[in-house]
């Protein structure tokens, strides 16, 4: 059962799958004539998330997916190496690895950690990822966000759709960040993040809708205070300070829908571009107009 708290408005400076096989005699027999060497057909990777807003809503087939089956996709840009959130740590590619058709990114007490985008982005749209967060000693939050293609936060915005505070993961938070002051609308939800969940968010031009296992549980249609241009997806591991000790997250899946009143990001990384969540610092990694933007 889902416990949503109630919605706060703030202020604050700075920031199954299965597959069923019917064999029929004349299979058999196909398959006894085959070398006894010969390898078996590999089939789908089953999913961790049996629950999801995609198909409790029909979105449809995503429009772009990633599952990790052959390592890090380009369309995924890791940061740095660089200073981490609001200076703090150090962010790192070799904080992220891929191993089973799952991507982990992991952080160490001293706030050696890592985040990563994923591009093209666009205005509008929908998204979901199937992840899973270690619990924590404090000081590293577990986040799933949009982030302005553009790099103008604040007035760009920020959708925060699933960060995760709490140390022993139950509690998830909801940020949307606007204007010029950087100021905040705020819910949170009850929910175990320990376990292999299914986070997802809805955009339209009228709304903003979180999911956590095909439950909604936050929403708001205070349409002057959405981001004004294109977002994309990132995933981060971000460091406060005074940890106790090290965590992870993990992502088994990740999709992404375009809607009819989307518009897709005229800014993006090429393929295997690495990214930056300090642009003023590594303008060379900030997203950009490419030759060829479908590349990415």
């Amino acid at each position: 059962m889902l416990v949503v708290r109630e919605v706060a408005v703030v202020r604050m400076s700075g920031l199954s799958r299965g597959v069923v096989a019917t064999v029929t005699a004349f299979a058999l027999l196909t398959l006894a004539a085959l070398p006894a060497h010969a390898a078996p057909v590999p089939t789908a990777d089953p999913s961790e998330c049996d629950e999801t807003a995609s198909e409790r809503y029909d979105w449809g087939e995503p429009d772009r997916r990633s599952d990790f089956q052959d390592g890090l996709p380009p369309d995924w840009h890791p940061y740095g190496p660089e200073p981490g959130h609001a200076k703090n740590g150090i962010r790192t590619p070799e904080a992220i690895t891929v191993a089973d058709g799952v991507v982990t990114i992991t952080a160490t007490q001293d706030g050696t950690t890592g985040a990563m985008s994923w591009h093209p982005g666009q205005k509008y749209g929908r998204w979901e990822a199937c992840v899973r967060s270690d619990e924590g000693k404090g000081g590293i939050n577990a986040l799933l966000l949009l982030w302005p293609v553009a790099e103008d936060f604040p007035v760009g915005g920020e959708i925060d759709w699933m960060e995760i505070l709490s140390d022993d993961r139950q509690e998830t938070s909801f940020f949307l960040h606007y204007g010029p002051n950087n100021d905040q609308t705020y819910g949170s939800v009850q929910h175990d993040s320990t376990e292999w969940s299914a986070y997802a968010l809805e955009w339209t031009p009228e709304k903003i809708t979180a999911f956590v296992d095909g439950e909604e549980w936050y929403s708001t249609t205070e349409t002057d205070k959405f981001p004004p241009r294109p977002m994309n997806m990132t995933m981060q591991l971000d460091y406060f300070g005074d940890a106790g000790g090290g965590t992870a997250m993990h992502m088994d899946w990740a999709g992404q829908w375009a809607l009819p009143e989307s518009e897709p990001a005229e800014l993006s990384l090429a393929p295997g571009d690495p990214a930056t969540g300090q642009p003023k610092d590594y303008p060379e990694r900030a997203p950009r107009v490419l030759d060829d933007p479908g590349g990415s």
